[in-house]
């Protein structure tokens, strides 16, 4: 039986048991029927919507200066008589994105990678007014930025936040925003999947996926459900062209608020409940052997001594299976329920031991910060010139999300082009031991490194495994 033959079986099977009473396409039979439309939630909510554009100063290179011959008489800078060389030493790099007005004061929601690294980031509104605005906060690690217009009197046009819980899959959604610079668009869809994770596109991968068409400048917009109530900020798109193919996604609602609310509370960086214990995916070899019927869950790896995972009694092993009631998949799933958690209080785990189900009550409390970061770039002659480190606590480890230990040092940040880049560092390597010396503080990697070697031995922490490296000196 060929293809074309069992699909025309399929089709004919599949057309036998379509009730007989299903409903019949019929042509509308009032003016009502015929006027359906969005409009009155595009209405309530579209003068919320603004442009965000950034601006960011870049060093403007003549590729004729990187020629000796030419430096050699013209300076870095050239002169007035030479064509070409009397063009600015810097250009302005310009980004394009959009944005949600949340507050009538002028407070904007949009995402971080549109405005960063920005020297100037100014705000259209749909009414063609424009406003300079003031970054008031971060988060790299959910792409969200906070906002706020400077020189308004206030009483702008703002959008209401609803539950992204509230969802499901099949609801009708609206996107709204500035695709490719052409101004304001709305585009209509439906949800097509809720809890995205794995995606690594931020730190608490957690995402509706939308088939409303999002483009390049719809980033940092809104996700709006039939009532007009902003349930999403669009961050992303699936593409090989560039362009939407039908799969876009959204940061909820709910972590927005978080973000949001630490802004408005005066807050620099985003506070969020810390569990301190290291979780790891469940595999279909692990859900076997814990006789589980699907792979579901974050496991337990280990637990941070004096943590809120140890006050409740978490131990190595278990399996999470919900927060607050919430059922969660893998550990971002987990990251992203606890993560929206308000601090204060405590939020029940739903756990599996031993083969048997039960609870615990875990404090929801912020990271603490036990050691101070002592923040030290290296430009000595070692493998870690280049690299910016800190002391670990548990602060930092959240932040970094990296394995947590007991002491050591961090990497925050690499320099371009620098000896710790070509030694392949990272941001998030925990260094444990150079040429035999434990590293505890960032003080023993300054010192250990400011002496001359012959080889370099040094062992790392990455992503929960240890790696020993021997380098030339």
């Amino acid at each position: 039986m060929n293809m074309l033959t069992r699909f025309a079986l399929a089709f004919t099977l599949v057309a036998t048991i379509v009730p007989a009473q299903a409903q019949q396409p019929r042509v509308p039979v009032s003016r009502a029927e015929i006027g359906l439309s969005f409009a009155p939630v595009v209405a309530r909510t579209a003068p919320a919507i603004v442009n965000v554009y950034a601006m960011k100063s870049m060093p403007r290179n003549n590729p004729l200066l990187d020629d000796p011959f030419f430096r050699r008489f013209f300076g870095d800078r050239g002169g007035p008589d030479v064509p070409g060389f009397d063009a600015p030493s810097e250009r302005i790099q310009r980004s394009l994105g959009s944005g949600v007005l949340v507050d009538p004061s002028g407070i904007v929601v949009t995402n971080n990678h549109v405005i960063e690294g920005a020297d100037e980031v100014r705000v259209a509104l749909a009414d063609k007014r424009e406003f300079d605005a003031e970054l008031v906060l971060r988060d790299p690690r959910t792409d969200l930025a906070i906002l706020r217009l400077k020189g308004g009197k206030g009483g702008f046009p703002f959008a209401t936040l609803g539950s992204s819980d509230d969802l499901e899959v099949g609801d009708i959604v609206l996107a709204i925003g500035n695709p490719f610079g052409v101004g304001q668009t709305v585009t209509q869809g439906i949800v097509s999947a809720l809890a995205r994770t794995q995606l690594g596109i931020t730190d608490y991968g957690f995402f509706i996926q939308t088939d409303a068409a999002i483009n390049p400048g719809n980033s940092g917009g809104a996700l709006v459900d039939g009532a007009g109530r902003v349930v999403g900020i669009n961050t992303a798109i699936f593409s090989r062209s560039g362009g939407s193919q039908g799969i876009g996604f959204a940061i909820p609602s709910d972590m927005v608020r978080v973000v949001l609310q630490s802004a408005l509370g005066g807050s620099k960086v985003v506070r969020r409940p810390w569990l301190g214990a290291n979780l790891q995916k469940v595999t279909a070899d692990i859900a076997e052997g814990l006789d589980l019927p699907r792979p579901t869950g974050a496991l337990v790896q280990s637990v941070v001594p004096r943590s809120p995972a140890a006050g409740a009694g978490l131990k190595p092993g278990d399996l999470i299976i919900s927060v607050a009631g919430q059922a969660i998949e893998d550990p971002d799933g987990f990251g992203y329920r606890f993560a929206t958690r308000p601090l204060g209080g405590s939020t029940q785990l739903g756990i599996i031991r031993q083969g048997r189900e039960m609870s615990l009550d875990v404090a929801l409390q912020s990271a603490p910060e036990t050691t101070p970061r002592d923040e030290l770039t290296l430009d000595n002659r070692s493998p870690f010139a280049g690299a910016t480190v800190v002391n670990l606590s548990p602060a930092v480890a959240e932040e970094m999300r990296t394995i947590e230990v007991e002491t050591g040092v961090v990497v925050t940040a690499i320099a371009e082009n620098s000896p710790a880049e070509r030694f392949n560092l990272r941001a998030g390597d925990v260094v444990l031991e150079v040429n035999g010396t434990e590293i505890a503080r960032t003080a023993d990697l300054a010192q250990v490194t400011a002496q001359r070697a012959r080889i370099w031995r040094i062992t790392l922490q990455r992503g929960g495994r240890k790696l020993t490296a021997m380098l030339p000196g």
